[in-house]
């Protein structure tokens, strides 16, 4: 390993370790507090239970979720959802009676065990995917809601009262306010707030506490009555936990498990379901958050997977289950963790904390644990937000920011998912309802096929141009986008005979944008015109087969309703359409034109035909056949007398680009007769094909005899391509400003 890579690894490992360690910190007390309120209705004697609960928790969260999971930075604990369901299932089964109070433990061990089964199973069908597409607002306005919480939800153990803060009691409860706790949290912030100005190399979480203990210590040299760690509301206090007690709880678990009755679990559906989605998505929506604040990429799929093996394990170990939490996330972050190791770190350091420092954390005040987090939770706010509202385009934005933030703050996180979920939705919709879903609209006397046409048929189709419209769609067609369809092509509706409708970059269409076709389809049968549509895809990303979808709706092709594979072979059916109808005389194909049946040679003497025909060499080729290809070295130039020729340029791949059609009459590989240079591409008989070939070198031999048939071929030549080269920029205009 280089020296480099040796350096950086040194890194990360020592961040993960600081990261980890102030995690852990900020984790056990809080998975302490979820165990004694999941087991608070079975009574004090399963305090001990609880803390154990919690403790093990975070050891096997730690461990295993991050193993598995992966996430980096990512800190899984026991956390605040669990705790919910949890402690409304005890509850249930408490006033039921129906369950003895010592057998309750067990079927909370169930329905933890049964949610990591069921997070599995969520990651192995790839259900994590879904939350890659949460919009950048809903995550900020989730961000946001998370810090207020955080913020308030500390604010009682900052102030030093023993009830919860809102607006009402903050003002009433003043006489509880306890200066102890004031002070402590104070300097606990202010050295969260200014120590990374002096120094980054220590986490600020970490010398945070430490400031937070020592001026706890120094106020206790003030109030002897702060000394004493038994029954003190401003440490965490005595933990009732060793590595007896931990074997002493999975034995006790194992003996009741004969007492479960298997045949009556139904009433654990429920829970087990609620908490394994709402386990999910509160590790989902920590590592969106955390996507967000480290510009990476989590795979949601792999991160479930190993949070189900995290719970599992927790469940077996009697812990109390949890997810990706988003407090200690962010302590681990702020004190430098760098990869998913953070969260081992957690789980080791949870485990030597109860093994030999369970003494010491009683002495840590809550006072300085709430002063790290509100500086934290301050930090989550995302302020850049208020800049949404110097934009119209934005401010719906903004609003859903806000409402999220507002439904995390009144209601839940869980409520404020769900209103976050809507607003993705609204959000989805305002953008493809925004962006048209038609990419250019273009008149048939600005577009043509690429199959070359005479100069009379060429007149026609651009005096009756006009008559045909091209649609290029793009995007959704769905319930949102048909009225702007709609109105957009009503006004060719009336006066245009030809409605071509090219789907290729359709990604998507619903049954109300077919029942929309439907009445364009009326529209254009009163008005004895045709629908066309091109390039309707077979096969989209979706798996949806677009134009079976069309058919199986009743949009089957008719008379009036026609289906092409590609654009090109629309425009040809509508200009064959178009001449028809105008009674063009075409070329008589049945037989082998002459060379004074072409227009390029119209007006020659009869002397000068004969020498040029002299100098031609004929040539046949089945369909399919090559005529030259792509590299080839070549000076000849080719009459077509009967037959159609394509020109193609081949792609990687096998794949190949259409360019253009040459007719009976017309000719092609002047560029090369021209500069004797090598072919640009590749032609291919489409039919039956004779040709007129002439070489450069036998015709400047005849030109040298005749010099004015010279000129006059050359003249002729130049004033054909460049009649082309005008078609094309029509077309190039047309595309460029549609």
């Amino acid at each position: 390993m280089k020296s480099s890579e040796k350096s950086v690894s040194l890194d990360n490992l020592f961040g993960d370790v600081l990261g980890g360690t102030a995690s852990m910190l900020v984790a056990i007390p809080s998975a302490i507090a979820f165990g004694l309120i999941i087991f608070a209705p079975l009574g004090a004697e399963f305090s001990g239970r609880a803390a154990i609960g919690g403790i093990i928790g975070t050891i096997t969260m730690g461990l295993f979720a991050a193993l598995f999971g992966g996430t980096k930075r990512l800190i899984s604990a026991p956390c605040a959802p669990a705790a919910a369901v949890l402690s409304v299932f005890v509850s249930e089964m408490t006033m039921k009676g129906t369950i003895p109070p010592a057998s309750i433990p067990i079927y909370v061990t169930l329905v933890s065990l049964f949610s990591g089964i069921v997070q599995v199973l969520i990651g192995k069908s790839g259900g994590g995917r879904f939350i890659k597409y949460i919009p950048y607002p809903v995550v900020a306005g989730y961000l946001s809601g998370v810090g207020v919480l955080i913020f308030f939800g500390q604010l009682p153990k900052f102030l030093g009262i023993p009830i919860k803060v809102s607006l009402h009691t903050f003002f009433s409860s003043l006489n509880l306010f306890r200066w102890e706790s004031i002070v402590v949290g104070a300097v606990t912030i202010l050295v969260m707030v200014n120590i990374p100005k002096l120094t980054t190399k220590v986490p600020a979480a970490i010398l945070a506490l430490v400031g937070g203990i020592l001026t706890y210590l120094g106020l206790s040299l003030i109030n002897p009555a702060l000394g004493v760690v038994e029954n003190n509301p401003f440490v965490i206090g005595p933990i009732s936990a060793s590595f007896s007690e931990i074997v002493n709880t999975l034995v006790n678990n194992g003996k009741l498990i004969p007492a479960i009755d298997f045949s009556a679990l139904g009433f654990i559906v429920v829970p087990t379901l609620t908490l394994a989605v709402l386990l999910s998505i509160d590790t989902l929506k920590t590592c969106v958050v955390l996507d967000a604040l480290t510009y990476s990429r989590h795979n949601s799929n792999k991160e479930l997977l190993g949070q189900g093996i995290g719970n599992i394990v927790t469940a077996v170990a009697g812990g109390i289950p949890g997810a990706g939490q988003m407090g200690a996330t962010l302590v681990n972050l702020n004190s430098g963790g760098k990869t998913q190791m953070s969260g081992v770190v957690v789980g080791v350091s949870s485990f030597l904390v109860l093994l030999l420092f369970a003494k010491l954390v009683a002495w840590i005040p809550y006072a300085a644990l709430a002063g790290i987090l509100m500086v934290v939770a301050v930090r989550m706010v995302d302020k850049k937000s208020f800049t949404l509202l110097k934009h119209k385009s934005t401010r719906f934005d903004f609003f859903c920011i806000v409402a999220v933030v507002i439904s995390a703050v009144s209601m839940s996180l869980i409520a404020a998912s769900g209103v976050g979920i809507a607003f993705a939705i609204l959000l989805f919709l305002r953008e493809q309802i925004r962006s048209s879903v038609i990419r250019r609209k273009i008149l048939g006397n600005q577009i043509f096929s690429k199959k070359i046409r005479l100069k009379n048929e060429l007149e026609i189709l651009q005096e009756k141009g006009s008559e045909t419209i091209v649609v290029e769609l793009q995007g959704q067609l769905f319930f949102g986008t048909t009225d702007q369809l709609f109105t957009e092509l009503e006004p060719f509706l009336k006066k245009c005979k030809y409605i071509l409708l090219d789907m290729k970059r359709v990604q998507s269409i619903d049954y109300t944008a077919v029942n929309m076709l439907k009445q364009i389809q009326a529209r254009v049968k009163a008005q004895k015109g045709f629908l066309v549509f091109a390039s309707v895809p077979l096969s989209l990303p979706t798996g949806q087969n677009v134009k079976s979808y069309l058919e199986d709706l009743g949009l089957t092709e008719t008379e009036i309703l026609k289906f092409f594979n590609d654009l090109d072979s629309a425009l040809e059916w509508i200009e064959d359409e178009i001449l028809k109808g105008e009674l063009v005389t075409k070329l008589d194909t049945s037989k082998a034109l002459l060379v004074k049946q072409f227009d390029f040679f119209e007006d020659l003497s009869v002397e000068a035909l004969q020498k040029l025909l002299e100098c031609m060499e004929e040539k046949t080729y089945k369909p399919g056949e090559l005529i030259f290809e792509l590299g080839e070295e070549s000076d000849e130039i080719y009459f077509i007398r009967r037959g159609m020729v394509k020109i193609v340029l081949p792609l990687s791949q096998g794949m190949s680009h259409h360019l253009i059609t040459f007719p009976t009459g017309g000719f092609f590989g002047d560029m090369s007769f021209l500069d004797k240079g090598t072919r640009s591409a590749n032609a291919v008989a489409v039919d039956d094909v004779e040709l007129y070939v002439l070489s450069r070198e036998k015709f400047s031999e005849v030109a040298e005899q005749y010099p004015e048939l010279g000129g006059l071929f050359f003249e002729r030549l130049a004033r054909t391509i460049a009649y082309r080269l005008r078609q094309s920029n029509i077309e190039v205009k047309a595309l460029q400003e549609n």
